[in-house]
């Protein structure tokens, strides 16, 4: 608790140019989505603490909780959509991640989400401490966690870039560059990782995209240091990993 008192104290004095990063998390639910059934306690969608992508080893909540390059320095719950808000702070890099926590059932809403955040369309402001506010579309790095929720519906609208902010996205969800490409071409947001066939969205590969982002690295060092990540954790060979993931359109 000390550690993080500090930290949050601390912040407000950073003079390191400040980055945010919005990362919307598809909670994995057997009931609504399309997906291959896993067992009921990680794919309640309902239940953020035992979900296969938030609360489980390899979910975001944990697996970022457990390093030692970023401190939660703030969690809350929002309401029936957005069950859990986290805030982790990377101190290095000066960099937050605001992770967000999607019902399972709200999983289109959650898309619609994610498109509206790479055109700086979601304008939430977080307050950190007294010095120090963060806002959602400060993010220049968006990110989508989840099952591919385009396979099973149709959104008919894609919204285009309100501001002059570059962002770049990664998409974790099966076949991403084919049902993400025409809203993230209207957005006018840069793939920075996305995904070109079947995969698990788990936290692992979004911990490597995020340090080579912070770290100004290329899309191409960014989409091989993903396919090391995958590889590492399941285990699939790093040629199979690498046909996985892809930068740019």
């Amino acid at each position: 608790m000390k550690k993080i008192l500090f930290l949050i104290l601390f912040v407000g004095f950073q003079t390191q140019a400040q980055k945010v990063i919005y990362t919307l998390v598809a909670l994995c639910d057997n009931e609504s989505q399309g997906i291959v059934p896993v067992p009921a306690a990680i794919g309640d969608g309902d239940n953020p603490n035992t979900n296969l992508y938030w609360g489980c080893g390899y979910g975001l909540k944990t697996f970022f909780k457990k390093s030692i390059d970023w401190q939660l320095i703030h969690s809350s719950k929002i309401d029936s959509t957005i069950l859990e808000r986290l805030i982790f702070y990377n101190e290095k890099h000066n960099t937050f991640h605001i992770a967000e926590a999607y019902r399972g059932k709200e999983i289109k809403q959650c898309n619609i989400d994610f498109f509206n955040a790479a055109a700086g369309k979601i304008d939430k402001e977080i307050k950190i401490n007294d010095s120090t506010h963060i806002n959602t579309n400060q993010a220049t790095l968006v990110n989508y966690v989840g099952h591919n929720g385009l396979m099973d519906f149709t959104l008919t609208h894609y919204p285009s870039r309100i501001d002059t902010t570059s962002r770049k996205t990664s998409v974790l969800a099966c076949m991403a560059n084919v049902y993400y490409n025409k809203g993230l071409k209207a957005c006018n947001a840069e793939p920075y990782v996305w995904t070109t066939h079947y995969m698990a969205p788990e936290a692992y590969t979004l911990y490597a995209i995020i340090n080579n982002w912070m770290n100004n690295k290329s899309g191409s060092d960014a989409d091989e240091a993903a396919a090391q990540a995958y590889n590492k954790y399941q285990k699939c060979g790093i040629r199979g990993a690498r046909n996985l993931f892809k930068t740019g359109f």
